[in-house]
């Protein structure tokens, strides 16, 4: 069969589900998961499944800005290098445009090699990467800014001149989704470091995690290749596993098009602050307000995981003469968590009375009955005072 412009993605879909058969999976039955809607049917898998399993083949999904080199062996004019257009199409020799966007480089492979099948007698199609497209996640949840994010620019995985003689090939597959975060290009005169972004670096970029997130419990979502059955597969992280033990199972490699959610705790998780305070996850330091009856009321700059204690201090303390404390805190879903309480004692940090503060939180020390007494005869008398100078003064000529 042969493709052009004008054919759409429906026309290559007995040939996608051959190959998935040629790969050995099985077509779903009808009361699967899959089966009921591929678009938006999301597979629950532990980690030990398909998003931490190594494929010979990787699972990197194609789309519209990646660069690879097509090479027909023994037939020039049909190889090259080609980028998916915004379309998700490819313009090859003979073949003309072909929609190739939602396929692996193996499933890609299979696929040219039955169009090519009508031209050339027995091709063989050989498929690599050149470029990646950027890599755009969405990062939601409990973490500072949710929303969407690039993380990389794009990676060129060969010199864009003639290939240089002597690449032995690359280590660790950069498009293995869940290889080490580094794969290198080694050879007689190259040698470059390909970084691929993690989980770490999609929450880092989100500017890092709140009080309230709860990093036991991380979920990331992610497209699957056809081969597999399509729609998109699931996983549950304990990403705190990564940051206090160097769990990188916990720390799995992002693909374009993935999804990272932070699960909320109902209480301040003290401890995991801490911990995520000690690595550069999150920013070193934090911007709060205090005012009031302080000794220096202003701008305050505390480290991250810093209390209602430390932001006090750092304003040189209380006034002898004061009363309640107010702590307002704006929340991103429009409410304000607004207390007021006296402060004494030892209240742990974490605590109602000595809260972990965020980015703009609001510390006042309220007046309390006398000075609020004496404010209000200076503001009183102050006029009356001014007046009786300027007459005085005016009497003694």
């Amino acid at each position: 069969m042969k493709l052009t412009a004008s054919t759409s993605l429906r026309h290559c879909l007995p040939i996608f589900a051959s190959a998935a058969l040629a790969f050995g999976v099985h077509a779903p039955t009808a009361n699967t998961q899959e089966q009921a809607s591929p678009a938006v049917a999301v597979k629950k898998a532990s980690s030990e499944q398909e998003l931490h399993t190594r494929s010979p083949n990787g699972t990197y999904i194609l789309g519209a800005g990646d660069s690879i080199s097509i090479e027909l062996l023994d037939i020039p004019e049909y190889s090259g290098r080609f980028t998916i257009g915004p379309d998700g199409t490819i313009y090859l020799p003979r073949l003309r445009s072909l929609y190739v966007e939602g396929l692996t480089i193996e499933e890609l492979r299979y696929f040219l090699t039955q169009q090519f099948s009508a031209y050339v007698l027995e091709p063989q199609v050989f498929i690599g990467p050149i470029k990646y497209r950027p890599i755009r996640v969405y990062v939601g949840g409990e973490v500072a800014r949710p929303g969407y994010y690039f993380l990389t620019d794009q990676q060129e995985i060969v010199n864009q001149l003639d290939p240089p003689e002597g690449i032995e090939g690359i280590t660790n597959n950069p498009y293995d989704p869940l290889g080490p975060n580094i794969a290198t290009i080694t050879g007689a005169d190259v040698k470059k470091a390909l970084r691929i972004p993690t989980v770490f670096d999609a929450m880092r970029v989100a500017g890092g995690v709140t009080p309230y997130s709860k990093l036991k419990d991380v979920i990331v979502t992610r497209k699957r290749p056809l081969s597999s059955g399509g729609g998109k597969i699931r996983t549950s992280l304990n990403f705190l596993s990564f940051i206090t033990e160097g769990n990188e199972s916990q720390n799995i490699r992002l693909f374009d098009g993935d999804s990272v959610v932070v699960a909320r705790s109902p209480v301040v998780l003290r401890e995991q602050i801490i911990k995520a305070g000690e690595t550069n996850l999150s920013p070193d330091f934090i911007q709060v307000f205090v005012t009031g009856r302080v000794n220096e009321p202003g701008s305050k700059v505390l480290p991250q995981g810093a209390s209602l204690d430390q932001a006090l201090a750092s304003a040189g303390g209380q006034k002898i003469l004061r009363g309640r404390v107010e702590f307002v805190r704006f929340n991103r879903d429009g409410t304000t968590d607004k207390r007021k309480f006296s402060v004494g004692g030892n209240n742990p940090a974490g605590s109602y009375k000595n809260p972990i503060l965020m980015g703009g939180d609001v510390v006042r020390v309220n007046e309390s009955p006398l000075s609020a007494t004496f404010a209000v005869l200076d503001e009183l008398t102050g006029p009356f005072l001014g007046i009786y100078s300027v007459y005085s003064l005016f009497n003694g000529f």
